[in-house]
């Protein structure tokens, strides 16, 4: 076992050791406070404070661990050894930076409590994160430290043991709009249908047309071929469906429409079906709690896993709802127009609340790539290598990739034939 001494053991201290110690490197650690337990320690250890106490691996620590609430922290990057790192800890420290309280900067989220200006939807722009800034926004840099972490302690000492993990990946299809022109009512199919002939889209009336009397499938309805793109790959796959009210910004078909439940029933059957939360419960604790109850009914189990629409998430709130919802798993982490890791990490992690200065009950899963952060490539094979070198990046550290596709834009006719890219993301990254 690993034994850590530190000066004082806070929240902060023991989320982040227990995340890069036991879920990332899988090694065994306790912690200490007094100086003559750690001096009768026999087995690895690491001192963690201002001042190394022997000669053992010593990593000089930043305060940020030891407060509380927000400050107003100054960000200076560096290099160790080809990788940015930030929190520089001096000469006699074993590492060049403070990589625990670097990690907890990152997984906390804490620049998203800082002041800035929030887009249209109220979320958090990736241009104003310290990652997208410096350039490492594609690098799953909690990871990657930690592997440097590990080598660096089995040179200090040759019988550490540890765990080592296999990479995994997971396919989520987020499913808003499960039909483009089927099964949406009267008024709303037939005010659709008066738009697209106002604004003489000619080839979208004949589509409509063709879907109601049944002599073409509605592009959107793919859900089939996905699960056997799903089960020939032998893919994870997740299938997030909102199942909610219309309103501005929710426009699924209603949740009352037998055929609708009978879809999700059928994809239950295959894949793991869980709930895309609608734009209207962001701030709504109990049509929250109704969307998630009605959807449970559906499939006739528990739903614990929940996206919220637009990836919106404001900190530390969403999450604090979520939790009051009943879920245990949420999968909204990223950026919808940027690829890369927003909390630096291709691994799963409890969100830790820092007003409140608590590890919370949720589980975040961040995704790494969402399609419409491909749109800005000009060709599917640029949208190809750009997953790709996620991938590369996911591997190397055997994390967990996972990315998110939509049903529409798959079904949907673009530059990039979304099918075809899919199918071969699809091929590539689940090896």
């Amino acid at each position: 076992m690993l034994l850590i001494y530190t000066h004082k053991i806070t929240h902060r201290f023991s989320y982040i050791m227990r995340h890069i110690f036991t879920t990332i490197l899988g090694i065994e650690v306790s912690y200490t406070t007094k100086v003559e337990d750690f001096i009768k320690h026999t087995g690895p250890k690491i001192t963690y404070t201002k001042q190394p106490l022997q000669n053992e691996f010593f990593v000089r620590s930043n305060d940020l661990l030891f407060e509380q609430g927000i400050n107003d922290i100054q960000i200076y990057l560096a290099d160790w050894e080809g990788t940015p790192c930030f929190f520089a800890t001096g000469d006699r420290s074993n590492l060049p930076f403070d990589i625990f309280s670097a990690s907890f900067y990152m997984l906390s989220r804490y620049e998203e409590y800082l002041p800035h200006v929030k887009d249209m939807h109220g979320r958090f722009s990736p241009k104003d994160s310290l990652a997208f800034q410096h350039d490492f926004l594609e690098k799953p840099l909690v990871d990657i430290w930690a592997q440097k972490l590990l080598f660096a302690l089995k040179v200090k000492f040759k019988d550490l043991k540890h765990r080592p993990r296999n990479y995994t990946y997971t396919s989520i299809i987020d499913v808003s709009s499960s039909h483009c022109f089927a099964h949406r009512g009267f008024v709303r199919g037939m005010s659709g249908f008066l738009f697209d002939l106002a604004s003489l889209k000619i080839r979208r009336v004949f589509d409509r047309v063709s879907v109601w009397v049944n002599l073409k499938k509605d592009p959107y309805d793919n859900f089939f071929e996905l699960i056997e793109l799903h089960k020939n790959n032998k893919v994870k796959g997740m299938f997030f469906f909102q199942f909610a009210e219309y309103s501005t910004y929710d426009k699924n078909v209603s949740p009352n429409n037998n055929k609708f439940k009978h879809l999700i029933k059928s994809v239950a059957d295959y894949d793991k079906v869980s709930l895309s939360c609608s734009y209207s419960s962001f701030n709504d604790i109990a049509l929250l709690k109704e969307e998630k109850k009605n959807l449970a009914n559906v499939i006739n189990r528990p739903v614990g896993s929940s996206r919220m629409r637009y990836n919106r998430v404001d900190i530390p709130e969403t999450y604090r709802n979520l939790i009051e919802a009943g879920f245990t798993d949420d999968y909204t982490m990223g950026y919808t127009h940027e690829i890369g890791f927003r909390a630096g990490t291709c691994t799963p992690f409890y969100f830790y609340d820092i007003p409140l200065e608590v590890q919370q009950p949720i589980k975040i899963h961040p995704f790494a790539v969402h399609d419409y952060g491909l749109l800005k490539y000009r060709n599917r094979t640029e949208a190809f290598s750009a997953v790709e070198r996620l991938y590369l990046e996911t591997k190397k550290v055997n994390g967990k990739f996972i990315t998110v596709f939509s049903n529409e834009l798959i079904g949907g006719e673009s530059k990039l034939n979304w099918k075809k890219l899919y199918s071969s993301i699809l091929k590539r990254v689940n090896v």
